[in-house]
């Protein structure tokens, strides 16, 4: 069973930096993709970005499209969220998942391992 553990969460100004961290472990399958999602109260899961395991391409919502930079540690099986410029409508839970089929990046079913999210709160 994969295990996914966050880290790095926490306040931050708008305007600031934060860099998310994910680390996979137990028996773990080869993910095509490692993915972040975010979740705000009353509101769905959102794919914020994901990056395939063969590649390493990268994908990113439009909301947070050169703010952030996603990227993985194959050997340290790792994967980072370096969030730039944050705004208060990043504030969120943020969930670290994994893929191990196919479909598109950013749909929740999709991921077959999640993590226990951290938040990210940026204020004003």
């Amino acid at each position: 069973q994969v295990r996914l553990v966050e880290s790095g969460g926490g306040s931050v100004q708008a305007g600031g930096s934060l860099r998310l961290s994910c680390v996979a472990s137990g028996n773990t399958p080869a993910s095509d993709f490692m993915g972040w999602f975010r979740e705000t109260p009353g509101t769905e899961r959102e794919g914020v970005a994901a990056i395939s395991t063969i590649g390493g391409r990268e994908y990113y919502s439009d909301s947070v499209k050169g703010r952030f930079t996603i990227s993985r540690d194959l050997e340290m099986k790792t994967a980072y969220l370096e969030m730039n410029s944050l705004k208060p409508e990043d504030t969120a839970m943020y969930y670290c998942a994994a893929k191990f089929s196919g479909g598109v990046w950013n749909r929740v079913r999709n991921y077959g391992a999640w993590g226990q999210g951290l938040q990210v709160t940026v204020s004003n």
